[in-house]
Parts: C-alpha cells; structure tokens; sequence
C-alpha cells in the first residue's frame, strides 16, 4: 500500500466519503477546524467499516464527530464556514474555542527543565527515572486521534513541544543519573525516517550513559501504519538500529497505543508486531478508556487477551484527560473502575500486568483503587501510581465519593480534611533542577 493522509483540505477525495450527507461533511469541516483532523488510507481503508461508519469506533477515532464541541461553539464555527466569513474572523473565533479547551492539561508547561539558562522545551521531566523527549522531526501523526490530550501539539504553536538538539538533551541526562528511561514522543515519533532515529539513538549509545536502561517510543503508528516497521524503504535500517541498541544492553519498548482489539486482528499490524519482536523490541500497550469507543469490559478483557496472544504486555488503562473533546469521550470514575474491575477478573492472571484506571494529573498518575465505605464515609480509594514527588507512589488516601466526578478536579478529600496530602505546602518538590 503507497501511503497517503488525508486533512481538511483534501478529505473529499477519500472515495468512501461519498457515504456521508452533506451535513455529516459539514461536521467534519466544523470540528475539524477546531481540533486537528488527519488520516491515513490505512486507516480508511482496512479499519474503518463504511457499511457501519457512524458507530464505527475507527471512524469515531479519527474523524471528527458533531458532540466533540458543545452545541454553542460548534454552531459558532458552523455558521462562519456557512457565510464564508473572513479568515480572520474565523481564525480569532477558533483561537478563542480552542484556548478554552484546556490546552494545557496537567500542567505540562512545569515539567520543561531550566537548563543552562533555557528551558528545555523538547523536555518533560515530570517523574524522577523517565524523560520525555520530543523530537522535531516527529511531531504530526499519520492520523490524529480525535480524543488526543497532545491536540495543541498540532494546532497551537504556542503550546508546541519540540527540539532536534540532541547534545543539549545528552549534557541534561548526564547529570540526572536517576533517569533510566528516555520516552521519545510526539506526536509520532515513528513518522521519522530512519535517519532521524539513527541521529537521536546513535549520540545516545555513543554518549555512553550507564544509567540509560532503557529508550522508550509512544506510538501509535503500530495499526495507524504498520508498514513503517515492514515495508517502508527504510524499514530494515530501522529493525537494524533497534538490535544495534539492544546488543549495547539498552532495552527499546515500544508504548503502542492501542484503543479497540479490531487493530490488531489486521494481518499487516501482526506482521509488524512479530518483526518488532523479531528485532527485540518489547511491545507494551496502553489506552484510555473512551465512551463511544471501548467503554464495555468485554472490549477490553478482549483487547488485552489479544494482545497477550500476539506478545504484547497490556499497560496501562488511562482515563480520558481533561482537555478537547472529553465529554464526548470521559466516562465517570465510578464507571472507568467498573469496568476496568469487570475485564481485569474476566482474564487470566497473565494478562493483569495493566494498570488501572488511571488519571495523568498535575501531581502525577493517580489509580483507582475501588470504592469503599468507611466510618460511614462512602469514598474513592486511590493511590500514585507515579508522583511528582516520588514519596507520594503508593500512598493510598480517600476522596469524597462523587457518582458525577469525571477527573481529579471533581474531587474532595474526604473526612473533612481541607486538602489532599499532596497539596500540602510540605510535600512540594521538584527535582528537575537539582544538581543544575
């Protein structure tokens, strides 16, 4: 297959378009102006099921969807493309929509490093042993999914993480010996060309860091375009860095992102999965849980048996962040924990190395555990799974049981406590800028 994308400006040419009314293209022009929209004719043409398109969890995924914005905002979009309006009329009122849409969740702009007097900002360092390094060559996707929490990353320049100096990123992990893991993201790392990884992971090996265990990709291209690891023209130069990397003692896994079991039933997405391997590469996979997409145990007890069955180690189940389109996607917490609990007994014990459901917040990865009444008290029982201050990891404490709460804000310490442990004023900390 010759690979091609398809955006706004040329998704008409998609042949099986024409299934769509002129209202349903009038929803993918609006949204779509909004929240960035691209994808691949792999994904048109082997996931996507046109005889069933509007509940087709592949087109949900990567097409935009009319819930995706609010009934005022996308009406608002909708009637300048209807009048033509100028584009800067049209810009201002989609700049305004989107900076409402919580660009930066979590925080991100505090985990960018200061560093010989700049910030660092192709650099995340949140948790103590990983850092997150996002390479300019591989910041777009070959397609965006619609739920994306790094939706700015293609839509607002001035929330764009990206940097191609690798020496700045080698002298930074040099005098961070806690860090084990290096995490290539984007985007899309694997839309690089093999030379790009080359250049990244060659001054790594070269550089000789002994506290470097293991490189880590987040990539979706796995069953976006599985072909970049079989028969792209530099496909084989790649399996060929990934085992130069292993013979130097460094694990590669890569942090597939994974969000239906219909990905992986494509013969194309097991053939890369098995070369992947092949070249020694760990393969674990992760995914929120999404209403409209997978939000049914019986899914996800599926899509992690599957996965077992192809090698790959089942993750993490996040929830849906706060930012972009959650409310078409977030489930509540109560819900995100029932059927995370009802998949999990559903299998076997070698599928339980996920995590889960878990939300990536400010203070860090926070798990729920269950629901539980205690001194009378209904609650959520949670725990870190990872801190910004490490001590937090595995500390479990109590919310006030909310059967609407969607996300960490929606909470409140329970027994009457004023404020979760980690927003007391003794338990900041931020070791970015130790030792510097």
């Amino acid at each position: 297959m010759k690979y091609k994308s398809y955006s706004l400006h040329n998704y008409r040419q998609i042949p099986q378009i024409e299934k769509l009314s002129e209202d349903q293209k009038l929803t993918i022009e609006t949204v779509g102006n909004v929240l960035p929209f691209r994808v691949s004719n792999y994904v048109v043409e082997e996931l996507i099921d046109w005889d069933n398109f509007e509940n087709d969890p592949f087109f949900i995924l990567t097409f935009p969807q009319k819930g995706m914005l609010s009934s005022y905002r996308f009406d608002k979009v909708a009637n300048l493309l209807k009048k033509e309006a100028p584009r800067s009329e049209l810009v201002k009122t989609i700049n305004k929509i989107r900076l409402d849409l919580n660009p930066n969740p979590a925080g991100q702009e505090m985990n960018v490093p200061i560093f010989e007097g700049r910030r660092l900002n192709g650099i995340q360092h949140k948790y103590r042993e990983t850092m997150l390094f996002f390479p300019t060559q591989g910041q777009t996707c070959h397609a965006y999914c619609t739920f994306c929490f790094r939706w700015p990353q293609f839509a607002l320049n001035d929330f764009r993480f990206a940097m191609k100096e690798v020496e700045l990123m080698i002298r930074y992990l040099k005098l961070k010996p806690e860090i084990t893991d290096v995490l290539f993201t984007g985007g899309d790392p694997a839309v690089m060309k093999t030379r790009f990884f080359e250049h990244y992971f060659n001054a790594l090996l070269e550089a000789d860091i002994p506290h470097l265990k293991n490189i880590r990709i987040g990539t979706k291209a796995l069953t976006y375009w599985p072909y970049r690891f079989t028969s792209d023209d530099d496909a084989d130069d790649l399996m060929r860095l990934f085992e130069k990397v292993k013979n130097k003692g460094i694990n590669i896994a890569l942090m597939a992102h994974l969000n239906h079991p219909g990905e992986i039933e494509i013969k194309a997405a097991q053939d890369a999965i098995k070369r992947l391997q092949n070249a020694g590469v760990q393969i674990r996979s992760q995914s929120p849980i999404l209403k409209n997409i997978n939000n049914s145990s019986a899914i996800w007890a599926e899509n992690w048996e599957k996965q077992v069955s192809l090698g790959i180690i089942p993750y993490y189940m996040f929830i849906a962040r706060n930012t972009g389109a959650q409310n078409y996607f977030a489930v509540t917490l109560e819900q995100a924990w029932r059927i995370y609990r009802n998949a999990y007994k559903q299998v076997s014990g070698i599928s339980r190395t996920v995590r889960g459901p878990s939300m990536s917040t400010s203070p860090g990865k926070i798990q729920i555990l269950g629901i539980s009444e205690i001194m009378g008290e209904k609650v959520f029982v949670l725990t870190f799974l990872q801190g910004r201050n490490p001590n937090w990891v595995g500390r479990p404490f109590y919310a006030v049981y909310d059967e609407d709460a969607l996300w960490l804000d929606d909470l409140f310490p329970a027994f009457e406590k004023e404020e979760f442990f980690f927003e007391e004023s003794s338990q900041i900390f931020n070791f970015q800028n130790q030792l510097l």
